[in-house]
């Protein structure tokens, strides 16, 4: 008998799919402007700025495609995204200079209603409840 399917991206799922996907968009869309505009600004800050886009897509295409690898992308993308966010978020308080500009993990995604800080738990909350189910 073949293990149960994990859908993380159906029901309830779909929501945290579109969330991680509008955050992929915004942060890539941010990213892609400090980077060609305002590099010589801060490039550390919109370097991991543009990774944490990266890794929102990541995020958002493994969850929505589901299975058992697409959960294992997923808990691998959304837990570095947690690292980065408490990382980012640390050390834009601690060394403002690295940080002039906001960027989507600086001080803890402030910019974004804190939403970088709140849904990497969420989707890992998601995918362990999918895997339980």
């Amino acid at each position: 008998m073949a293990p149960p399917e994990v859908r993380t991206g159906t029901g309830p799922g779909r929501v945290v799919v579109a969330v991680y996907a509008v955050l992929a968009l915004a942060a890539t869309g941010r990213s892609v402007l400090q980077i060609t505009q305002y590099l010589d600004r801060a490039p550390l800050a919109y370097v991991l700025s543009a990774l944490a886009a990266v890794i929102y897509v990541v995020a958002t295409v493994a969850l929505a495609k589901g299975g058992a690898s697409g959960a294992r992308l997923a808990t691998a993308a959304i837990t570095v995204e947690a690292v980065g966010v408490l990382t980012v978020g640390t050390l834009s308080y601690v060394r403002p200079d690295l940080f002039p500009d906001k960027t989507v993990w600086s001080h803890f995604g402030s910019g974004y209603g804190y939403l970088p800080l709140v849904l990497p738990f969420v989707g890992l909350w998601w995918i362990h409840r999918v895997r339980r189910a």
